[in-house]
């Protein structure tokens, strides 16, 4: 089952629980059901450029491409299925939290630029049911004076910032304490 993602590996587990242990049939529905909802589901948005990083800015933003770090991310949260969306319209970007915001488990949101002037991101995130966690590659409060405020963390569970792409695990990990 190493080879498989967490979400086939889920089902190959209870289809296993379910049908290849006939003794255990009444254990089967139980176990079956809680396998299936014990993996949180979470979503990560990238806002503008972020589709840019290792090519934007490789001194403030690194020289890794996010989907080269996304199977990072995969490995270290195995009982986590993690999606990922990139978008450089705002519209977009609110249509996708709409979409999963009332069944994710938790939203790591990098909104770029718009974390700045967005307050229709600000009124979504506080409409849906999905905590948001706010994610910056950079530590913002060290930039430019127009960084240091964000329209967005009003709405938000947290906010992590400065740790460059690890801000993310970090965003990931507090969606996942069960604390």
């Amino acid at each position: 089952m190493q080879g498989l993602l967490p979400s086939e590996r889920r089902r190959a587990l209870a289809f296993c629980v379910a049908f290849c242990l006939p003794s255990y049939r009444l254990f089967a529905k139980f176990a079956t059901s809680t396998i299936m909802f014990s993996m949180k589901r979470i979503l990560i948005v990238n806002g503008p450029n972020l589709n840019l990083l290792g090519v934007r800015e490789p001194g403030i933003y690194g020289k890794c491409k996010f989907e080269d770090y996304l199977p990072e991310l995969k490995r270290a949260f195995p009982e986590v299925e993690l999606s990922y969306y990139q978008s450089n319209i705002e519209g977009e970007l609110i249509d996708k939290m709409q979409e999963v915001g009332f069944t994710a488990d938790g939203i790591v949101l990098n909104a770029g630029a718009y974390t700045h002037t967005s307050i229709a991101l600000l009124d979504c995130i506080r409409a849906i049911e999905s905590p948001v966690v706010e994610v910056h590659i950079s530590n913002v409060h060290q930039r430019e004076e127009f960084r240091h405020h964000s329209m967005i963390s009003a709405g938000c569970r947290g906010v992590v910032c400065g740790f460059g792409l690890k801000s993310y695990k970090l965003a990931i990990e507090a969606l996942t304490d069960d604390n």
